[in-house]
Formats: C-alpha cells, sequence, structure tokens
C-alpha cells in the first residue's frame, strides 16, 4: 500500500445520478455519493478524470437546455484504510417492513431483510429517493401482482416487490447494474422472472405496478413507455425527482390520476393510477 493516494470530489450543480453513471464507466472501484458530492479515491493519478467530467456538464448542458456547473478539486491524502471507515459509516436502513443491510451488518428479527452493498449500481436504501420507493412498494404491493422496476440499478426495488409475492420484471440501459441486480436478487433468495439491458420499451406486457426510480428528466422523455407498461387500474411509481421538477412531472403525466405524493427533503416520489 502507497503512503498516499488522491481523493477527486466532484460537486455537481444538478444530475448527480447521471454523474455517477458517467464516472463509474470510467473508474472501476467504488465511488461515494454524499448528499453534494461524489468522491473518487484512488492510489493512482486521478486527474484525467476531470476533463471527462467538465466535458459532460457540457454535453448536459446542452441536452437538458440548462446550466449545469461542476467542481473538482483533488487532494493527495495519508493513505488509512478508508474502505474501513466507509464501512463504519455505512448503516442498515430501516424502511416500514425492509430492513436493508449491508454484509458487514446482521439481519433484524421480524423484517422482510434485504442484503444490499453499496456499490457501483444506485439503490442501497440511503438515498431518499430509494427509500421513498421501499415505502410505496410495501403499501401498494401484494401478492400476485406483475411489477416491472425500470432503472432497476441494485435491483433492491424489485426484490422488495418479489419478498411481498409479486412476480418482478426489471431492465436497466446500464449492463453492469443488471449485472449487479441479478447478483443481489440472487444473495436474497429472490429470482426475477426476467431482467434485461434496456428500458421499457423491452417488453409488450402490461403490469399490475411499474416503478421508475431514476431523474425527472429522463422520466419525462420516456413518458410514453412508462404508461404504456401499466395496466389500466394499474400503479405507476415514480421518483428521482427534484421538487424544483415536481411541476414538470405532474403536467407530463396529468393523464393519469395521481393518488400521492411522498415528500422526502427536496426530493418527490409521486404515485399515480392508470385510468381506463
Amino acid at each position: 500500500m502507497k503512503e498516499t493516494y488522491c481523493e477527486l470530489t466532484v460537486k455537481p450543480s444538478a444530475h448527480p445520478d447521471l454523474f455517477l453513471d458517467f464516472l463509474q464507466t470510467l473508474f472501476p472501484d467504488a465511488i461515494e455519493m454524499t448528499d453534494e458530492a461524489l468522491i473518487v479515491r484512488s492510489e493512482e493519478d486521478v486527474t484525467p478524470l476531470i476533463d471527462g467530467v467538465r466535458e459532460f456538464a457540457k454535453v448536459l448542458s446542452e441536452r437538458t437546455g440548462e446550466e449545469v456547473r461542476v467542481e473538482t478539486t483533488v487532494e493527495e491524502k495519508e493513505n488509512v484504510d478508508w474502505i474501513a471507515a466507509y464501512r463504519e459509516a455505512i448503516r442498515p436502513v430501516e424502511v416500514g417492513a425492509f430492513y436493508v443491510y449491508p454484509s458487514w451488518e446482521a439481519p433484524k428479527a421480524g423484517k422482510r431483510n434485504i442484503q444490499i452493498d453499496p456499490a457501483l449500481a444506485f439503490g442501497s436504501g440511503h438515498h431518499e429517493t430509494t427509500a421513498s420507493c421501499l415505502e410505496a412498494i410495501g403499501r401498494h404491493v401484494k401478492a400476485g401482482d406483475t411489477v416491472l422496476d425500470v432503472g432497476c440499478g441494485s435491483g433492491i426495488l424489485g426484490i422488495a416487490a418479489a419478498m411481498l409475492g409479486a412476480t418482478v420484471d426489471a431492465c436497466d440501459t446500464d449492463p453492469l447494474a443488471v449485472e449487479n441486480a441479478a447478483k443481489n436478487f440472487a444473495l436474497n433468495d429472490q429470482t426475477p422472472r426476467r431482467i434485461w439491458e434496456g428500458s421499457a420499451p423491452g417488453t409488450k406486457e402490461r403490469y399490475d405496478v411499474v416503478v421508475a426510480n431514476i431523474v425527472a428528466d429522463v422520466l419525462k422523455m420516456i413518458a410514453k413507455d412508462l404508461k404504456a407498461r401499466t395496466k389500466e387500474g394499474g400503479l405507476l411509481i415514480l421518483s428521482g425527482i427534484l421538487d424544483t421538477k415536481e411541476a414538470t412531472i405532474e403536467e407530463a403525466f396529468s393523464d393519469m390520476e395521481l393518488l400521492e405524493t411522498l415528500a422526502n427533503n427536496e426530493w418527490r416520489t409521486k404515485i399515480y393510477r392508470q385510468q381506463g
């Protein structure tokens, strides 16, 4: 082990999840995500990542029509066991009937235990959007339901639905996420009926419940596909919505019945019913 390591801090003004996805294509090791920043640590030089991050911010600005800024800093630090420190900081999360815990912690008696190690794919229960989706699934998914998890990330939401007795399909455009989700299903003794690389158009079935925890701009882009996959009378659970984007989502899904909005800090989760 070298005496020092490099720590790159990336602070985007918007779309942190998209920046995380981008960094994961460039950097194979774990990336820490805090409320304000993404943190990359390596014994190798991380400065080449900076140009890529800045260029990605420009591309996002062009495609979203909003100014996306990014701040980057690089520090050289003493090489302590930061993996152990990170594990110390990650604690189990309890949401309703679900108890989400990492492999270095123990399950909890009387709960539906989901083992997920925070890793490359988004979704460990710690982020407000994931927690709100788990709450919504706990309330609305029942045994025998068919569920589609769009943008499944770690697979945590599909795993939760499967534990409730639902038949679960899942998809993600990131092949790494698909691989990670499949492993997490197996780790939790659950089996998705089908999991694929891609999005909602990868199936023609209509589901009792469709869940999409992505980001508001992407939800708006794929609104037609999400609606098409939701049965008449079925539910569509949308998350990853910042309060500043709430009106945009309400407009995009105005042809569905809004049943409930869950608020967790600045994040919103919306539950819609498909009307006949």
